[in-house]
């Protein structure tokens, strides 16, 4: 079983490092690394007849790091913790209108769609990152593991494509491009971000606790509203 998990991550490890080649040369939103590394990982574990659950511990393993990343990003907040803090204002005004927009316009679209109440309640959470959409999403009554799976989808999609959309809006400014590559694609968006520019990268990984912290308040609040 050891030697299955190190094959997986090993697996894992070098498909990413082969999709982050291919993006510097390729540059699309069909290359991004996380989106295509992870249409790779599924297909070759497909192939290789390997199960979800013989694939986990390697999840796990590799979930860990998460922990080290995110405290790394602290790096590129602090070098560029002057410039934040001279658009602060602007900056928390966008917070906060990207956080009701995004659920607002999650609910109303799954109501508009006739989807299911839960599937309304669980989607409205799909922004902020993982841990803290498990514990929003079962004070308003969603599924967690349906949370989960939105969350990654959406982190997945906005790293995708979000830098594209912000660009056809002809919205280049960094600071902007950060916070709302951040405010709607938590962690997997920022690794995004990050590559287009330190600042961006900062910005977004403020954006990050700040609209976890933001949807954790309003959320509860807004929802029967809507």
């Amino acid at each position: 079983m050891a030697g299955l998990t190190l094959f997986n991550i090993s697996l894992t490890i070098l498909i990413y490092i082969g999709a982050r080649g291919l993006y510097r040369n390729i540059t699309s939103p069909f290359t991004t690394p996380v989106l295509l590394a992870t249409i790779i990982v599924i297909i070759v574990l497909r192939a290789a007849d390997i199960t979800y659950v013989e694939y986990t511990p390697a999840k796990e393993s590799l979930t860990y790091l998460l922990g080290p990343a995110t405290v790394a990003l602290a790096v590129p907040m602090y070098k560029n913790r002057l410039v934040i803090k001279e658009k602060g204002l602007q900056v928390l005004s966008g917070l906060m209108l990207g956080c009701f927009a995004t659920i607002a316009s999650a609910i109303w679209i799954s109501k508009l769609l006739n989807f299911s109440e839960i599937i309304q309640r669980t989607s409205a959470v799909k922004a902020v990152t993982t841990p803290v959409a498990i514990e929003i999403v079962t004070i308003i009554g969603g599924d967690p593991s349906l949370a989960a799976v939105l969350v990654i989808t959406a982190g997945i999609f906005g790293a995708a494509f979000g830098s594209l959309l912000l660009t056809l809006f002809k919205i280049h400014d960094p600071i902007s491009r950060g916070l709302g590559i951040g405010t709607v694609s938590h962690g997997i968006g920022t690794s995004q971000a990050a590559a287009e520019g330190t600042l961006q990268g900062a910005v977004s990984s403020v954006a990050i606790g700040a609209a976890a912290i933001l949807t954790s308040i309003i959320l509860p609040i807004i929802y029967n509203l809507l």
